[in-house]
């Protein structure tokens, strides 16, 4: 019996079970190798850590947990399970594994755009955060690919970064006129027609061919397709969700479930690794605060 079990070892989880573990409590982490930012080059925005490649900053954290005596198992949890006074969570090895107390930390995961050329160079000139990759594409020449109406408010902040802004909404043309006007207004180009494919060279994007043959020159990236739960854990546990499929948490990342804690990308907008480092130690002082109630004779 373990008195927290944590499901998700970022930068969340592991912030969580490091307060955890300086708490003298009896932890393990669950990760399954699959970071939101693994393709990213970089992680930005991390005071003391700004620059660092997302590998590195794991891996660091990974050594510093061991001085705690926190567990860490490189497994995917299949179910997770409230059942007589613990938390039951089953791995996909067929291990049953309980615990008084449990952190989803899993995360969002983004759905990619399905456009050629994409994977090569996503992370490294195409992002879809411009607080995380923004000031890294200042000035350039900045596309931003959003279908329908979804990337209306990604085109107008990047304006922020570079006066150079074109949305791309590939064959789609829901945007009407009040949109129209906005945009230009605010001088984001628009481009209606759909995408064939991308071309860069060494992971840096160059341009963008049009399937009708046209060929624009860009130098950077953004999308706004928008994300989905890394997992199925909350609504197996019962969570709450808002309409955008955010888990509804209270001040201290408590769940609607009783003893359930959500930190992270999975239960906020601000999606940012400070941020989410920053829930995983508020839910880790909440946590551990609730045990020493229970624990007090």
């Amino acid at each position: 019996m373990y008195d927290v079990i944590i499901i998700g070892g970022g930068p969340a989880g592991m912030n969580a079970g490091m307060i955890l573990g300086r708490s003298r409590r009896k932890v393990v982490i669950f990760d399954n190798g699959k970071p939101r930012n693994r393709w990213a080059v970089a992680m930005n925005g991390f005071l003391s850590s700004d620059g660092m490649s997302p590998k590195e900053f794991l891996d660091k954290g990974r050594e510093e947990l061991k001085k705690y005596n926190v567990d860490i198992f490189n497994k995917t949890v299949a179910s997770a399970t409230y059942s007589k006074g613990a938390f039951v969570v089953n791995d996909t090895e067929g291990t049953v594994h309980r615990s008084r107390k449990l952190i989803l930390a899993t995360g969002l995961r983004d759905i990619l755009p399905d456009l050629e050329g994409f994977e090569e160079m996503y992370g490294k000139s195409i992002h879809h955060c411009p607080y995380c990759d923004g000031w890294e594409s200042k000035d350039m020449a900045i596309a931003v690919y959003g279908q329908d109406r979804k990337g209306i408010g990604q085109a107008l902040a990047m304006k922020n970064w570079s006066d150079k802004v074109t949305l791309y909404t590939d064959g789609t043309s829901k945007l009407n006129r009040k949109d129209l006007e906005l945009l230009s207004r605010n001088e984001v180009e628009v481009c209606t027609k759909a995408i064939a494919r991308l071309q860069g060279k060494e992971g840096r994007l160059q341009r963008i061919i049009l399937q009708d043959g046209e060929e624009r020159e860009q130098q950077a990236m953004f999308f706004s397709t928008g994300t989905v739960q890394q997992c199925d854990l909350g609504e197996q546990l019962g969570c709450e969700f808002t309409s955008k499929g955010i888990i509804k948490t209270r001040r201290l990342q408590q769940s609607n479930i009783p003893g359930l804690y959500v930190a992270g990308d999975a239960d906020r907008d601000v999606q940012l690794v400070i941020v989410a480092a920053a829930e995983g130690a508020k839910a880790g002082v909440a946590i551990n605060m609730e045990l020493q109630k229970e624990e007090r004779k």
